[in-house]
């Protein structure tokens, strides 16, 4: 019986680069089952590429469920040292609808659309001289992508890195984190599970990270540089225990995408504009061509927030400019647009904007 793998071309020369403006899609070569409900989804290109970014940059998935396009961001969890290829690592949501899409229809072989990479949150940004990773459940995709990367190029950073999970069985990339940590002589690990699994040999940590754990499993926490990842709850948790510490918040960073049960109203609180003045700053006027429905939106506020205000509902996501759900055709008008990698430069170039990160600079007419 013959096996098949993704083999690169070792002898050629150096692959030219990715790049989303011309390469948009991503083949799937290998799934691995990492715990019961999360999945790595290895990507190659069509053709030979050389995958370049930061550890702990995203990816923008372009998606077809169904009848919808969906757009998804997934951190890779893979690295930069090893350019051939890229990983995302997707946990199954109850009831979200791209996560459950890909645990129960990508196959090898399978191309998805894709835009990217993305995203400013890598320690590669800001190198410094101590560490402390923190990361919840899938959250920890990031920080395994910046780990593998500086075990790759024989870092010798100072790193905690404690990864927090519901139960052993959740625990991701546990043998792969420990077999690093015994090549990294300044890497030290920590699990934290909120409890135990009847059989397992997990001899770790148990309940949840509080003050007093942290400052067990890293004494010196307040000196160090600190990244975070994981769902919502926790990293709120984290920056409470931080800020209570009287941690330096300027060294703080952290990384989330909840995109699956975000709401409308959630997009909105999401979004950091005060629209506490919006009857005092100007205003523009927005149509919606295809809807047939308009809204005014003030110059200090994002088309997004001010349509949901409106009560039109829009696709939506991020909130931020990454994601690229949101994206919309300008028939005519200008606007101020500051994304974070949603968009493509020939999108742009065509007309394309994201209501979500973009104020209006005049009357602004969409093909929606």
């Amino acid at each position: 019986m013959s096996t098949s793998f993704y083999a690169p071309d070792f002898a050629a020369p150096v692959s030219p680069p990715w790049s989303a403006d011309q390469d948009e899609t991503l083949r799937c070569v290998h799934i691995r089952q990492e715990t019961h409900d999360v999945k790595t989804f290895v990507l190659a290109a069509n053709g030979p590429r050389n995958f370049r970014y930061l550890p702990g940059q995203f990816i923008t998935l372009e998606l077809e469920i169904g009848d919808q396009k969906i757009n998804r961001c997934y951190t890779l969890s893979s690295t930069p040292t090893r350019p051939d290829l890229v990983s995302i690592t997707v946990k199954r949501v109850p009831g979200g609808v791209v996560s459950n899409w890909l645990h129960d229809n990508v196959r090898v072989g399978m191309e998805l659309g894709a835009m990217g990479p993305s995203g400013e949150f890598s320690c590669f940004k800001a190198p410094a001289q101590r560490y402390l990773f923190l990361s919840g459940g899938s959250g920890v995709t990031p920080l395994m992508s910046m780990t593998r990367a500086l075990h790759d190029l024989g870092s010798d950073a100072d790193i905690v890195f404690v990864h927090c999970a519901r139960t052993p069985a959740d625990v991701l990339f546990p043998e792969e984190l420990t077999m690093m940590a015994r090549n990294m002589a300044k890497l030290r690990l920590a699990m934290v599970c909120e409890q135990h699994t009847p059989g397992s040999a997990y001899a770790g940590h148990l309940g949840r990270l509080d003050a007093a754990r942290l400052a067990h499993i890293a004494p010196d926490f307040l000196q160090r540089d600190v990244y975070t990842c994981g769902p919502a709850p926790f990293m709120g948790a984290v920056r409470g225990l931080l800020s209570g510490a009287g941690f330096e918040m300027q060294r703080y960073r952290e990384e989330s995408f909840s995109f699956e049960s975000l709401s409308p109203q959630e997009v909105a609180e999401s979004d950091n504009t005060d629209s506490s003045n919006v009857g005092t700053t100007p205003s523009f006027n927005i149509q919606l061509q295809k809807m047939g429905k308009a809204f005014t939106c003030p110059t200090d506020q994002t088309i997004l927030k001010s349509a949901i205000a409106a009560g039109i509902r829009l696709p939506s996501s991020c909130s931020s400019g990454a994601c690229g759900t949101c994206k919309t055709k300008k028939i005519s008008g200008q606007v101020e647009m500051k994304h974070a990698g949603g968009i493509r430069q020939r999108e742009i170039d065509q007309g394309w904007f994201l209501p979500c990160c973009s104020k209006p600079l005049s009357d602004i007419v969409m093909e929606r």
